[in-house]
């Protein structure tokens, strides 16, 4: 009864806007992985990439002595101390940062073999859910981190995280579908995922940037994009159709 107190009630809701919105980072990251694979186990690849999220999360919730002991100091670099989670989210963010950037010049550079991936199929399964299990790792350290700053009670943690993940289930399939139809939102979302691995090695290397300035970028881009979408499918349907004359004399000028 003491979980439904209006303060608890209030945390959770926070709790669970904000795990969402974490969890948006690995939607993307999961949906793009995804389009790896063959067609038929796509749907299967981010099914169990969301699920090892919420393994890792509960996971670590279990272990939050543990965890807590992560963000002690372990050793100083340049006048920087990093800790247990100082290195896991350098770790995190450099291999999201080569990701990204891989994904970005195979997108606009190797057309001929964007030409062959595009309908996916040219990575292995097994492979793909490693890497998502890298990101899933990072991401979900940062998740648990922030709820116990955000919630009084573990039961609270958990209900919120359970909820997050419901709505990554619903909505990654729609996510990865939207950024297959339209190859310039899927590098506008690598230039998302490039942008959180910097933000997360200047995490790791104890540089806080406030993780509002980054969503208010993600999201103003986001809305040009679509906005530039709208306007060229309006112009596309507002385009008239022109029929040049054909001379019928081969020496003569239309």
């Amino acid at each position: 009864m003491n979980l439904l107190s209006p303060e608890n009630l209030i945390s959770l809701l926070s709790l669970s806007a904000m795990e969402i919105v974490l969890g948006i980072d690995n939607i993307v990251f999961i949906a793009i992985l995804a389009q790896k694979v063959r067609p038929e186990q796509q749907a299967k690849v981010r099914q169990l990439g969301i699920g090892l999220a919420l393994v890792m999360r509960l996971g670590l919730l279990a272990t939050l002595s543990w965890i807590m002991n992560l963000t002690a100091p372990l050793f100083t670099v340049f006048g920087n101390e990093l800790s247990g989670r100082d290195l896991v989210l350098l770790g995190g963010g450099l291999f999201l940062v080569a990701k990204a950037t891989h994904e970005i010049f195979e997108k606009l550079e190797g057309d001929s073999h964007e030409a062959g991936s595009s309908a996916g199929g040219t990575a292995s399964f097994g492979m793909t859910l490693g890497q998502i299990l890298i990101l899933d790792i990072v991401f979900s350290l940062d998740s648990v981190i922030t709820a116990v700053g955000m919630a009084p009670q573990i039961s609270i943690m958990v209900i919120a995280m359970v909820a997050a993940v419901v709505v990554m289930l619903i909505f990654a399939g729609r996510v990865s579908e939207f950024i297959m139809r339209h190859p310039s939102m899927k590098v506008l979302a690598l230039s998302f995922l490039l942008l959180i691995g910097v933000l997360l090695v200047a995490e790791g290397l104890g540089q806080h940037v406030g993780k509002g300035y980054i969503y208010f970028a993600m999201g103003f881009s986001l809305l040009v994009e679509l906005l530039n979408m709208r306007m060229r499918k309006s112009k596309r349907k507002a385009s008239p159709v022109v029929l040049h004359n054909v001379p019928t004399n081969p020496t003569q000028r239309p």
